[in-house]
């Protein structure tokens, strides 16, 4: 899918593919045409240092400190969605993914527990998958022991992409909304409200 986003932008160039849940061996691929000479881009989603594959290619490549690896900064599914939403994410917060795929669910859910005790704004990744469905719900009981019910949440999907849907809601009406993997939830702490049909978190400056 990534690839098919940049299409028009690797016209003419030698393109290595693999699928999901390949990507060590996409960094494979990505040293060996390095090491033979060839000045590669590896390309992933968001930002390549935030759940992607920047921290990958650093560990394959950590045998060969000559082949320089320079990390593109981008835009994370965070910041993108808060974009879109308002600005919910104006003072500390979280993020976390709910994959259970590569992190033990324990941790997960400690994570979780320990964010919303301390009143973050939670941003999460990864909230839904078509075999992976249980979780968010799991999870919306966990930070319901800290956090209201009535707490305002975002949810954008496909953010900066077609079909982007935006969708606001309350903590509890969260786990009805219409959610998948290519979502992002923002879960506002206690200060977090609606503007102007906008998702916000003050930062707490006295004289507004």
């Amino acid at each position: 899918m990534y690839i098919e986003l940049i299409r028009w932008l690797i016209s003419g160039k030698e393109i290595i593919s693999t699928g999901m849940r390949q990507e060590v061996q996409r960094c494979r691929l990505s040293l060996d045409a390095a090491l033979g000479g060839k000045t590669v881009g590896l390309v992933c989603s968001g930002d390549a240092g935030v759940y992607g594959m920047a921290g990958i290619m650093h560990e394959v490549a950590a045998p060969f400190p000559q082949v320089p690896i320079e990390v593109v900064p981008g835009v994370t599914a965070a910041c993108a969605a808060a974009a879109i939403l308002g600005a919910p994410l104006g003072h500390d917060f979280a993020v976390i993914s709910l994959s259970d795929l590569l992190t033990p669910w324990t941790k997960i859910t400690l994570r979780l527990d320990m964010a919303a005790a301390a009143d973050f704004v939670i941003c999460l990744y990864n909230p839904k998958s078509k075999k992976r469905k249980t979780q968010l719900g799991e999870a919306v009981e966990i930070l319901r022991r800290h956090k209201n019910a009535a707490t305002p949440c975002g949810c954008v999907k496909n953010a900066g992409r077609d079909g982007e849907a935006v969708y606001l809601c309350t903590l509890d009406e969260l786990i009805d909304a219409d959610i998948d993997m290519l979502s992002t939830l923002i879960i506002g702490n206690s200060q977090t409200r609606v503007i102007n049909g906008k998702l916000v978190t003050p930062r707490g400056y006295k004289d507004l």
